[in-house]
């Protein structure tokens, strides 16, 4: 129980000192510096309290063990003596030097299975911590034959709802939609309104609670993860960069390097004007989760590193939020010629009039409200119509 409970205390340890390191800007900020010294100091007590126990209780067993051999030691020689100033036949000096060998023999077994079971004790407090993940099964199962299908891009949402298991709120209710192959989709809505959960349903992050899925009439459950994520590329609104180099981050979705490829997607992008600028050029490191780029900047590395997978399902998760207006038009001039003949499914919470989508869906409260083009939206006068004009009026401010 001590091992066990030292090991908590480290895993505490060091999760509060990843955390003060990952957030140091926000604790800076918010002039918190104070707070999280304190709670590291704590953090840091009971692991030292815990760990000072422990070694207490490890450090008596090998003064026992000697004394307790000395003992035996001592004992072996004063009975021995006895009986061999009382006269006892058979017990000669040579028979008392041979028990002392033999005590002295065991000494080292003696002590190493207290050694070797105490080793096994903290041993075993550390793999029962580590079981808890290893041991966990995945909530998503990959079919056992992989069929390695080329998909096309036609999904199909017949009567889907689903619903988060540990805080059961119903995020999709009954949703039917057909994208059809090659089609340019946008999926608009507040905050809340089921748009992400559509895409990790589509993803396969999650499993449908009612209804069915299908990508080219093949049932979702029926094709392997790795197959269905393979021919996907996803972009999310907040893109984890890794600490690498900036090519090495562009090119993390394939299989070898291409730098002319890598230059040519950043500049689809427009990042590559700001690459060019660091003094490394592509080779920059980037820190951490990008630490060191600005929100906009790790966004359209974000963007570049999904367009270069070349793959037949193009997801963007409102991955243009940290983006300025010049620079996003750009973009959306870039990606219109280069998403020709792919399925390319767009979440914002902004109305794209610059970008021709084949039809715009409206969610509300984990339903779809409307569907359409943008023309057809606009004469309906719904949501769509009311969502255009409160952006026009607010851009008109700006």
């Amino acid at each position: 129980k001590k091992s066990e409970a030292v090991q908590a205390a480290l895993g505490q340890l060091t999760s509060t000192a990843q955390q003060s390191y990952s957030g140091i800007r926000v604790i800076k900020s918010f002039v918190q510096e104070g707070a999280m010294y304190t709670a590291f100091e704590k953090a840091s007590e009971r692991y030292r309290s815990g760990a000072t126990g422990l070694a207490k209780v490890e450090a008596m067993y090998f003064p026992s063990m000697t004394l307790l051999i000395g003992l035996s030691t001592l004992l072996t020689i004063m009975i021995g003596g006895i009986y061999y100033i009382q006269g006892n036949k058979g017990i000669g000096v040579d028979t008392i030097v041979e028990f002392v060998i033999y005590i002295n023999m065991l000494t080292f077994p003696v002590s190493a299975i207290g050694w070797t079971a105490s080793m096994i004790q903290r041993a075993s407090a550390s793999q029962k911590r580590l079981n808890e993940f290893l041991q966990t099964t995945p909530a998503i199962s990959s079919p056992a034959a992989d069929n390695n299908l080329a998909l096309t891009g036609d999904i199909k949402l017949e009567n889907v709802s689903f619903t988060y298991e540990h805080t059961g709120i119903e995020a999709i209710k009954n949703l039917n939609l057909h994208i059809r192959s090659g089609e340019r989709i946008a999926v608009v809505g507040k905050t809340g309104s089921g748009k992400t959960t559509l895409i990790q349903l589509i993803l396969r992050l999650y499993d449908v609670t009612k209804g069915k899925m299908a990508f080219d009439d093949h049932s979702i459950e029926k094709i392997s993860l790795s197959n269905l994520r393979e021919q996907m590329s996803y972009v999310p609104q907040d893109g984890f960069l890794f600490s690498d180099s900036i090519s090495a981050n562009i090119a993390f979705g394939t299989k070898w390097m291409d730098q002319e490829r890598v230059e040519e997607m950043a500049k689809l992008a427009v990042i590559h004007k700001d690459i060019v600028a660091f003094p490394q050029g592509y080779e920059t490191e980037i820190g951490e989760r990008g630490v060191t780029l600005s929100g906009g900047q790790k966004q359209r590395i974000s963007i570049a590193r999904g367009l270069m997978k070349q793959a037949p399902i193009m997801i963007f998760d409102d991955c243009l939020s940290a983006v300025d207006a010049r620079t996003e038009k750009e973009i959306i001039t870039n990606l219109s010629g280069y998403l020709h003949n792919k399925t390319s499914i767009f979440v914002t919470h902004r109305v794209f009039n610059l970008f021709q989508f084949d039809k715009i869906i409206v969610m509300e409260d984990g339903e779809m409200k409307e569907q359409g083009t943008h023309e057809e939206l606009m004469k309906k006068r719904g949501i769509y119509f009311s969502m255009y004009q409160r952006q026009l009026q607010e851009e008109q401010v700006l």
